[in-house]
């Protein structure tokens, strides 16, 4: 219960007996200050206690005993519905960079950097997550649009490309760096880093 709001998370899988608090009173507690998607996942079956979980903000609500797969069916609908929240259109600013969703176009003082439409997907999702680990099966779903392994030396080299054209290095006041065994983290370095909407 402590690391929530100290960690950000893909997902929070809860169950309605756990050993700090009822399921029940962490997702309220989530909502107060997240919109992360909370899938419950439970042997509470009662009507009640379905309509309670939705009420409170509870994005899927499952019944235990289910099939492994169906899990990770429920739980891949659920971060997708959560993906198509987002705006479309959405304009935003990183640092020196204009991001324009709407026109799938990336920008640095004007001119157009160019990007293949794996690249601008790619730097867009890092850009929208600065500072937060992104694990190579979650860029693999949300970039490929599927779950499964992936070749590391294709995530690998889109990640060198989109480095190189959009300069995500120090001396424009990005980090982006490989975690070992785990993905990639774009970090924001300098006094004058700053991410938001664009004006």
């Amino acid at each position: 219960m402590k690391a929530i709001p100290q960690q950000q998370f893909e997902m929070l899988i809860l169950d309605w007996n756990l050993p700090d608090a009822p399921g029940i009173e962490i997702l309220k507690r989530v909502r107060q200050t997240s919109k992360v998607p909370v899938l419950f996942c439970t042997a509470r079956a009662a009507q009640d206690d379905v309509v309670k979980g939705f009420r409170e903000g509870a994005d899927g609500y499952l019944i235990k005993p289910l099939p492994r797969l169906e899990l990770l069916a429920r739980i891949e609908v659920v971060a997708r519905r959560a993906r198509k929240k987002q705006a479309p259109n959405e304009v935003f600013e990183a640092n020196e960079l204009r991001v324009d969703c709407e026109s799938r176009t990336i920008t640095r003082g004007g001119t157009v950097i160019e990007l293949t439409a794996k690249d601008f997907d790619l730097a867009v999702l890092f850009l929208r997550n600065v500072g937060r680990l992104l694990s190579r099966a979650h860029i693999h779903e949300a970039v490929w649009g599927r779950i499964g392994p992936i070749t590391s030396r294709t995530l690998d080299s889109h990640v060198h490309r989109i480095r190189n054209s959009l300069g995500l290095l120090r001396t424009h006041g990005w980090h982006l760096t490989s975690v070992y065994k785990h993905g990639y983290r774009l970090e924001q370095v300098g006094r004058d880093a700053c991410v938001g909407p664009a004006a």
